[in-house]
C-alpha cells in the first residue's frame, strides 16, 4: 500500500470516501427528514406539541434509508472488490494499475452480491429461528401458570437474551465469512460457496479474524458515534459552530475513510496468511515465480510456514 500510497488513494476516493461522509451526514439528514422546520410561528407551535403523537414512520424517511442502503451497499461492494484486487496483485509484484482494479468489478460485483443475499439468507433464517424457539419457551411459561406480558421484566430479559444469543451467533458468523469477500474476488466464487470456504481457510487463524472485526468494530464505531454527539439542534447556528462542525466532518470522513481502506486490506492479507498456513500457497508462488527465488513477507514467529521458491537445475 505504501509503495502504490496514490493507487490506493483514487480508490478510497472515489469509493470510500462517499460511504464515510454519507455515514457522518446520515444523521443530519434523518433530522432533517424527520423533523423540519416550519416556516410559520403558529406551525412551529403545532408542529412542536403533535411531534411525539405521531407514532408511524415517515414515508419520506424509508425511502430516503432504502436509496441510501442501497447506494452505501454498492459502493462497498466496488471499494471490497478493487482493493482486494489491488492488494492480492500487489502482493505478487504485478502492475497495479487503477483502470485494471475497476474493470475487475464488471467479474465480481455480481458474484459479491449474489453472496451478500446468501449470507443475509442464513442470518435471517438463524433469527427467525431464535425467535421462534424463545416464542415457544414463553408459550410453555405461560401454560404453566406463570404470567409473561409485554410490561413486565421478564418478557424485557427474554427479549435480552435472545438479542445477546443473536448477536453471539451473527458474530461467530462474521469471524468465519471474513475471507469470503476476498474469495469471491480471487477465487471466482459465489454464493454459499465462498462462506464454506471462508469457515474452512480461516480455521486456525479465528482468533486474528475476530481480533481485526473488533478492532476497526470498535474505531469505526466510536468515531461515527463521536461525530453524531455533535448535532444540530433547532436554534440558529453561528459561524463559528458552523465551521467547527464542518472541519469535524471532514477530518471524521478521512478518519472513516482511512479505516475502511485499512480494514478491507487487512483481510486480504489475513487471506494470504491463511493460504500459506494450510500449505496452500506454495503451488500458486512456485506457479507465478518459476524461475525466480522468492521468499515470502511471513513473519516466522506469527505463521510457521516460510515458502521459498528455487529453480530447479
Amino acid at each position: 500500500m505504501k509503495s502504490h500510497s496514490r493507487h490506493f488513494l483514487a480508490l478510497s476516493v472515489l469509493f470510500l470516501l462517499p460511504i464515510s461522509f454519507s455515514i457522518v451526514a446520515f444523521h443530519t439528514f434523518q433530522l432533517t427528514i424527520n423533523r423540519p422546520e416550519p416556516k410559520q410561528p403558529e406551525s412551529l407551535v403545532r408542529f412542536t406539541l403533535n411531534r411525539h403523537e405521531d407514532k408511524l414512520p415517515n414515508p419520506r424517511f424509508l425511502v430516503f434509508s432504502l436509496i441510501y442502503g442501497f447506494v452505501v451497499l454498492v459502493l462497498s461492494l466496488c471499494a471490497a472488490g478493487t482493493i482486494t484486487y489491488s492488494v492480492y496483485h500487489g502482493f505478487f509484484g504485478r502492475p497495479v494499475k487503477l483502470i485494471s482494479a475497476i474493470k475487475s468489478l464488471l467479474n465480481s460485483l455480481l458474484r459479491l452480491f449474489t453472496t451478500v443475499v446468501s449470507s443475509l439468507i442464513v442470518v435471517v433464517s438463524i433469527s427467525v429461528f431464535v425467535s421462534l424457539v424463545l416464542f415457544v419457551i414463553i408459550l410453555v411459561i405461560e401454560q404453566l401458570g406463570f404470567e409473561i406480558s409485554h410490561y413486565t421484566e421478564n418478557f424485557s430479559v427474554f427479549c435480552v437474551i435472545g438479542t445477546v444469543v443473536l448477536g453471539l451467533v451473527v458474530l461467530y458468523l462474521l469471524v468465519n465469512w471474513s475471507l469470503a469477500f476476498v474469495i469471491v474476488t480471487i477465487e471466482s466464487s459465489w454464493g454459499f460457496d465462498p462462506l464454506m470456504r471462508s469457515k474452512g481457510l480461516v480455521k486456525g487463524m479465528r482468533c486474528v479474524s475476530l481480533s481485526l472485526l473488533l478492532f476497526y468494530g470498535s474505531i469505526l464505531s466510536l468515531i461515527v458515534w463521536l461525530v453524531w454527539k455533535f448535532e444540530l439542534g433547532d436554534g440558529v447556528v453561528d459561524g463559528a459552530i458552523f465551521v467547527f462542525l464542518t472541519v469535524l466532518a471532514v477530518l471524521a470522513s478521512a478518519c472513516l475513510m482511512a479505516m475502511m481502506l485499512n480494514c478491507i486490506a487487512s483481510f486480504a492479507v489475513l487471506y494470504m496468511y491463511c493460504k500459506a498456513l494450510h500449505g496452500e500457497l506454495a503451488l500458486e508462488i512456485a506457479e507465478e515465480f518459476s524461475g525466480d527465488y522468492v521468499s515470502l513477507p511471513f513473519d516466522e514467529e506469527k505463521v510457521p510456514y516460510v515458502v521459498t521458491v528455487v529453480q530447479q537445475p
